[in-house]
């Protein structure tokens, strides 16, 4: 557990028991598959910032709470689930579309189980996400949680578009990045704020510092891709390039590179050739386009920690900081 866990070590194991408990079907292989990917662990970066932003903002004291029994719900718990569910139905997608063998350093779903029973438990998370949100019967939240959805799907789509185009800006790739990750992000933090009663202030720049942040993760991750250990990823070095996705990395090394370095990148991304890997390695670290996307997550996290000036100066709030600073310095 890292140390930005530990201090929301508590509610974290309650969050884990709210997944498990809603994982429950009539279905055999929907509680399968959804107890293989939760028990694969993660980051759990998502639910994490919820449980972080609510404690922050002394949600338990302040909130009015909704009584069931001498209990008070604490719907922060089951908000953290539901943002898990909807992250894992989307990796669940994702790894059908990408036709993904490794993930957390094991067999994706499908690979174990295949396409169609990969994607259809992804829609039972997505709709067991949906049902969860009805309980906690706050209309903000389930506004701003369907219009992520929808975004994430968007930005999956013209992922799916931009693929094996070596004419992809930057600007373009930035869009991507913004709706496929840093939407949940923003949407993790916007309804935590909501939950936790905050005021508008505070809710757009917890919004914010959840896109700051998410940009920043999504960058490493396609840094980590020419740069990464197989083995510490838990996912296949290279993946990116065999799927033709045109990246930061590569962006930036057709840019800065010449016109043999272009022409190779360019043709690796049009065949999504991963034989080319090695060389494509070369270009991305000797024209310094590397270390370009490391210096782009590095200012998003400057970003994000700046709007934590929002928030009481509390553990949790420390917590946050260093989790934005993690995103940038981690190898996996």
């Amino acid at each position: 557990m890292l140390p930005f866990h530990k201090v929301v070590a508590d509610d974290f194991n309650a969050v884990n028991q709210r997944i498990i408990e809603q994982l429950h079907s009539d279905v055999g292989l929907v509680e399968n598959i959804g107890h293989y990917l939760i028990e694969a662990g993660g980051k759990r970066l998502r639910p994490l910032l919820v449980l972080l932003i609510t404690r922050a903002l002394d949600y338990n004291a302040n909130n009015s709470g909704e009584k069931s029994g001498p209990q008070v719900i604490q719907h922060n718990l089951d908000l953290a689930a539901i943002i898990e569910f909807i992250h894992t139905a989307t990796l669940l997608h994702d790894d059908v579309v990408d036709v993904s063998s490794l993930r957390r350093g094991r067999p994706t779903a499908n690979a174990e189980w295949g396409n169609a029973p990969s994607v259809l438990v992804g829609d039972f998370l997505y709709s067991r996400a949906f049902q969860m949100m009805v309980q906690i019967r706050n209309m903000d939240i389930m506004a701003i949680l369907s219009d992520t959805t929808n975004i994430i799907s968007e930005g999956e789509v013209q992922q799916l578009v931009n693929a094996k185009n070596p004419d992809v800006d930057e600007r373009g790739y930035f869009s991507v990045i913004h709706k496929k990750t840093a939407a949940l992000f923003e949407g993790s933090c916007e309804t935590a704020a909501v939950l936790a009663e905050a005021t508008t202030e505070q809710r757009r720049s917890l919004r914010r510092y959840g896109y700051h942040l998410g940009l920043a993760f999504q960058l490493i991750d396609d840094a980590l891709d020419y740069e990464g250990d197989a083995e510490a990823l838990g996912k296949n070095v290279g993946d990116d390039l065999a799927e033709g996705k045109p990246t930061l990395p590569l962006i930036e090394a057709m840019k800065r590179g010449t016109k043999a370095q272009r022409e190779l990148i360019a043709a690796a991304i049009r065949n999504g050739d991963s034989k080319q890997l090695e060389a494509v390695v070369e270009i991305v670290r000797s024209t310094g386009a590397l270390k370009y996307t490391n210096n782009c997550a590095h200012e998003q996290v400057d970003l994000a920690i700046a709007e934590l000036q929002c928030l009481p100066d509390n553990k949790y709030r420390s917590a946050m900081e260093d989790l934005a600073r993690f995103a940038v310095g981690r190898d996996h």
